[in-house]
């Protein structure tokens, strides 16, 4: 991606999957130089979505999955989506598309237990992330 913007392509393997990304974002900041300021993370769809949870336990990924489906389920006949996937659209809404989070040469500044993750609802898919950069320096 050209420009001030850097782009991660993720591969998912699940139809709903939590892909940790902490690792992959700041080895694309180290590649760009990026390290004091705000790095600001993009999903491009409409069926995945970026957040923050608790990275040490990989029970927490599986619940919040186990409690997206139960709040919005897979099949409805309330749905009227064509293509058949309006529950991945709502989970996505629900979690959003953006993020913005402080680093500090070249990590980022997080709590205790945080880590960043890819959320996919309609996978499996080839999925891209972009990244922007806000310098503190």
């Amino acid at each position: 991606m050209a420009g001030p913007w850097e782009e991660i392509v993720i591969g998912t393997r699940s139809h709903t999957e939590f892909v940790p990304l902490t690792q992959s974002l700041e080895e694309a900041a180290a590649r760009r130089g990026w390290r004091d300021g705000l790095l600001h993370v993009f999903v491009p769809h409409t069926t995945a979505a970026v957040t923050i949870q608790e990275g040490a336990d990989p029970d927490v990924r599986r619940d919040l999955a186990a409690a997206l489906e139960r709040t919005v389920p897979w099949e409805s006949r309330e749905y009227r989506h064509g293509e058949g996937n309006s529950a991945a659209h709502v989970k996505a809404s629900m979690l959003g598309n953006h993020l913005a989070w402080p680093m500090e040469k070249g990590r980022f500044k997080f709590g205790t237990w945080q880590t960043i993750y890819f959320a996919e609802f309609d996978g499996p898919r080839t999925r891209k992330v972009w990244l922007g950069f806000q310098s503190t320096g």
